[in-house]
C-alpha cells in the first residue's frame, strides 16, 4: 500500500521537499502556456550563473538524505529492538509461569510421594499383623484339636505395660520441673505454637498434662479439652487453676473412652518416659479414640542433638529411652495414622555454637577444613533441642 504525505512522518516529508526544490531553476513548467516557459527559461540562465549554489545544494541534499535513510533504519531498530524486548518479556513471563508449574508439580509429586511411602509402610505392617493373625488362627486350630492343650504363650508380666514413673516422686516432680523444665509462663509460651493445629477441635486430651500450661492455653482459645497426669500433685496444681484434669493411667483412660470420641490428643515431653510396649499401646488406643481427621501431636527431647540428649535427656531419672524422630514417625505411621510431619524447634542460640574463622586469603584451604569440620560439629551437637511428630487420623 502507497503511503499517503499524512501517514509519512513530518521529517520524512521536509526531506521530499528538499528534493524537489534544491535545484535553482525549480521544477520544470506545469503547463503548456507560453508564459510558463518562458519563466522557466528565465529561472534556467540564472541557475547557470548560479551553479555553485546549486552544487551545493544537491550536496546537502545528498547529505541530507543519508542522513534520513539512517534515521529510518534507527527508528526501525528501535522498534525491532522494542519488539525484541517485548517478545523477552513474554518469554520470561512464560517461563516464570512454567516454574511455579514446575514447582506446584513438584510439589504435588512430594505429597504424592509422601502419601506413597505412608500407604507402603501402613500395607506392610498390615500384611504383617494378617501374617500373625494367620499364625494364631492355626495355632487355634491346632490346640483345639489335641487332646493335651499346647501351652499358651505366657502373658507379659506387669511391669512390660508400665507408663510414666513421675508418679513416684510426687510433689518432688513438680519441683523437678519448676527448677529445670522452665516456669509456668515460658512453656506457656512455647507450647503456644501447637495451639493453632487444634483450631477446629473439641474434646482435646492432654495427656501428662503437668502443670496445665497446654490446657490453660487451649481454655484461652476456647477449645475444650481436659488433661490427665499421672503425678497426682501435678493433677492438683492443675485443678487449683480451675482446669479439668484426672489423675490415673493414659492408656487405661483411652480405652474407656468411646471410640472416635477424641478431637485431639497432646502430649509434651511424655513419650520419653514411656515403655516401647505402653508407648505401642498408647498409640493403639488413641488411634481407636480420636475421630477421623482429629490431630495427634507428640513432643519430645531431639536425641540427634548431643548437647540435648546430655544436658536435657539424660538429667531426668524418669526417662525411660530417647526416641529419635525417625522412630516416632514410623510408630505413628506403623498405627495408621497420615500426613505426618516432624517439626523441629527450640534451636541452639547460634552465638553458643562453635565460630567459623573469618576468610584469610594466606590459609584459605586450612580455614575451609576448619570451617568444615565446625560445621559437622555443630550440626551434631547444637540443633533443635526438641520435635514434634504431628500426624492425623484418617
Amino acid at each position: 500500500m502507497m503511503e499517503t504525505s499524512a501517514s509519512r512522518s513530518p521529517h520524512l516529508q521536509r526531506v521530499e521537499r528538499l528534493n524537489e526544490l534544491w535545484r535553482v531553476a525549480g521544477p520544470g513548467p506545469t503547463g503548456s502556456s507560453l508564459p510558463h516557459r518562458l519563466l522557466f527559461s528565465v529561472r534556467r540562465m540564472i541557475a547557470a550563473a548560479l551553479r555553485p549554489q546549486e552544487t551545493f545544494n544537491a550536496a546537502v541534499v545528498e547529505y541530507i538524505n543519508d542522513i534520513a535513510t539512517e534515521r529510518q533504519r534507527m527508528d526501525d531498530l528501535v522498534e525491532l529492538v522494542a519488539q525484541c524486548r517485548a517478545a523477552v518479556d513474554d518469554t520470561l513471563r512464560h517461563r516464570e509461569a512454567l516454574a511455579a508449574r514446575e514447582r506446584r508439580i513438584e510439589a504435588g509429586m512430594s505429597a504424592l510421594r509422601t502419601t506413597h511411602d505412608e500407604l507402603r509402610l501402613s500395607v506392610g505392617v498390615l500384611q504383617q499383623a494378617t501374617q500373625t493373625l494367620k499364625h494364631e488362627l492355626a495355632r487355634a486350630r491346632h490346640a483345639s484339636g489335641e487332646t493335651t492343650p499346647a501351652p499358651a504363650t505366657p502373658a507379659p508380666p506387669p511391669a512390660a505395660l508400665q507408663g510414666p514413673a513421675q508418679d513416684v516422686l510426687g510433689h518432688k516432680y513438680v519441683g523437678f520441673e519448676d527448677q529445670f523444665r522452665g516456669t509456668p509462663e515460658a512453656i506457656g509460651e512455647r507450647l503456644a505454637e501447637y495451639v493453632p493445629v487444634f483450631a477446629d477441635a473439641t474434646n482435646v486430651l492432654d495427656i501428662g498434662c503437668g502443670r496445665g500450661e497446654f490446657l490453660a492455653l487451649l481454655r484461652e482459645h476456647g477449645i475444650s479439652a481436659r488433661g490427665i497426669d499421672t503425678n497426682a500433685a501435678m493433677v492438683q496444681v492443675c485443678r487449683d487453676q480451675g482446669l479439668r484434669a484426672d489423675a490415673g493411667d493414659a492408656v487405661s483412660f483411652l480405652r474407656a473412652q468411646p471410640g472416635l470420641s477424641l478431637g485431639g490428643l497432646f502430649a509434651a515431653q511424655v513419650v520419653e518416659h514411656l515403655e516401647p510396649s505402653y508407648l505401642a499401646a498408647l498409640l493403639d488406643a488413641a488411634f481407636d479414640t480420636l475421630r477421623p481427621g482429629a490431630p495427634i501431636v507428640l513432643e519430645t527431647i531431639n536425641p540427634a542433638c548431643w548437647f540435648a540428649f546430655f544436658e536435657s535427656y539424660i538429667r531426668d531419672i524418669t526417662h525411660v529411652r530417647p526416641l529419635h524422630p525417625d522412630t516416632l514417625k514410623y510408630l505413628l505411621l506403623s498405627t495408621g495414622f497420615q500426613r505426618l510431619e516432624i517439626r523441629y524447634r527450640a534451636p541452639y542460640p547460634e552465638h553458643e555454637k562453635l565460630q567459623p574463622i573469618p576468610p584469610n586469603p594466606t590459609l584459605a584451604d586450612w580455614v575451609d577444613t576448619l570451617n568444615g569440620n565446625v560445621n559437622k560439629i555443630n550440626s551434631l551437637l547444637f540443633t533443635c533441642l526438641d520435635y514434634a511428630a504431628i500426624g492425623y487420623r484418617p
